[in-house]
């Protein structure tokens, strides 16, 4: 489940990430155009999340820091989702500005506020559930031994190395 979960998001965020990264203008643009942060902030992050975004979608990809590669991704998904929960309720009239584009609506066109907030909800819920399980078999992590074993048996004290079927035989 955890390598669907993170192909899927990687795959969403580095093609994000992809279509804002040639045109730093328009993402610095489409940030501004929520009217939420100050210019220089705006600014800051507009040419920054594409990098971000396509950096946390490779390390997605080979499975290497993916635990910190979830929890970022939920939190800039919950971000998104805030951020454009906002526009709407503010009745902004602008596109997410997700996938590049200035963040401006073409004349005659209407918001899919609706859409961009499940979309991103639902890769806010791939994000936890990559932080929260592990990896999975095809990640770096796994193959580098970079994640906790987990124990196959219920009882986990300290210095108790038994397995439950010794235990019967007591």
């Amino acid at each position: 489940m955890t390598t669907v979960s993170r192909l899927v998001l990687a795959g969403v965020l580095v093609y994000a990430g992809w279509g804002k990264i040639g045109a730093p203008v328009l993402s610095v643009q489409a940030v501004r155009a929520y009217e939420l942060l100050p210019d220089s902030l705006a600014t800051v992050i507009g040419y920054g999340l594409p990098i971000v975004e396509i950096v946390v979608g490779v390390l997605l990809i080979v499975g290497l820091l993916t635990r910190v590669a979830g929890i970022i991704s939920a939190l800039l998904m919950l971000a998104f989702v805030i951020g454009i929960a906002s526009a709407w309720a503010r009745g902004l009239r602008i596109d997410c500005g997700c996938f590049g584009g200035g963040g401006q609506l073409k004349a005659g066109v209407e918001p899919e506020y609706l859409i961009d907030i499940l979309r991103d909800f639902g890769l806010f819920v791939l994000g936890v559930v990559i932080a929260w399980l592990p990896p999975g078999r095809f990640a770096l992590d796994s193959a580098l031994g970079l994640t906790p074993a987990r124990k196959l048996y219920d009882d986990d004290i300290e210095g108790d190395d038994e397995k439950p079927y010794e235990k019967e035989n007591h």
